[in-house]
């Protein structure tokens, strides 16, 4: 069986910044079905079924660090979630705010990252490894959504048509590298 990491130290701050994240991820999926919901009550499916996508992928991600953190032999912690936000200026600020989100997960990862190596958790560091490369491509998917709402922002006929393009976005399964 793995060895517990010590409540106190390196190791017990891994397991620490883990759980956290884990709530950040339950958080997210919230943020984004609020998203999905705003998007829903404001004529726009295929918006809506953007932000569903994203939200599903949260919860995805929030099942991986929570197996992960089972496959250990630590303790998982359930911690209470916030209420996110209900409502938007206007579309793009809504994906402004997705985009932002991505981008401080980023950051989140890149720190537990750091967190792991001086715990010399090598395990850790190869799980959180594929977080860091997901990262790439959740900001570079908001990015280009936003980028997207932005340049239609100011017309309706835009905006009806990136509705009809966003509602193909296909719904992803997360797998581990190489399956």
């Amino acid at each position: 069986m793995p060895e517990k990491p010590q409540q106190d130290g390196p190791q017990g701050d891994v397991l620490s910044a883990l759980n956290d994240q884990l709530a950040n991820e339950l958080y997210a999926n919230h943020i984004y079905r609020a998203m999905q919901a705003y998007f829903l009550d404001h004529n726009l499916p295929g918006l809506a079924h953007w932000m569903d996508v994203q939200a599903a992928e949260e919860d995805q991600h929030a099942r991986r660090i929570f197996d992960f953190i089972i496959e250990r032999g630590w303790k998982v912690r359930i911690k209470a979630i916030p209420e996110p936000p209900h409502d938007w200026e206007n579309p793009t600020a809504a994906f402004q705010a997705a985009f932002d989100h991505e981008h401080s997960f980023t950051e989140i990862f890149h720190n537990m990252y750091r967190q792991a190596e001086a715990a010399g958790d090598i395990a850790t560091r190869i799980f959180l490894q594929w977080f860091i490369t997901e990262q790439v491509e959740e900001e570079a998917e908001a990015s280009e959504a936003l980028a997207k709402i932005r340049l239609v922002e100011a017309s309706p006929a835009g905006l009806y048509m990136l509705d009809r393009e966003l509602a193909q976005r296909p719904m992803h399964v997360v797998n581990a590298p190489g399956t």
